[in-house]
């Protein structure tokens, strides 16, 4: 499985991908929504973990919105600290695949396990 994980803070970074490298053959990151539209658009990742707040002008749900435009069936799990009914419905609109708080980290790897795509 290839993994984009987007999140703007290295530690949680960090935490997230040893989360899920057991899962994973290859992990790209990066903490900016420009990054994360270029690298999902040059790698073609099965999976998107995204922050809400991300370094740069564009935050993780503009991002999302971007790599759905870019390729309709993109999963992207929003990874987030808000637990927000607003901000679900937003990431909702923009396609989300699934909205995960950073709380239940674990949430990840149940959707990462359970998709019948991969």
């Amino acid at each position: 499985m290839k993994l984009l994980i987007v999140e703007d803070s290295l530690a949680v970074r960090r935490l997230l991908k040893s989360l899920v490298e057991p899962l994973a053959n290859e992990i790209d990151e990066c903490g900016d929504g420009n990054d994360a539209v270029a690298l999902y658009e040059s790698g073609r990742p099965d999976f998107v973990l995204m922050d809400i707040d991300l370094l740069g002008e564009m935050d993780g749900i503009a991002a999302t919105r971007k790599i759905k435009a870019f390729e309709r069936d993109a999963k992207i799990i929003i990874v987030t600290n808000y637990n927000k009914p607003d901000l679900r419905a937003e990431a909702d609109k923009a396609g989300a695949f699934g909205y995960v708080l950073k709380e239940n980290l674990f949430d990840v790897l149940e959707l990462l396990q359970t998709n019948p795509n991969h």
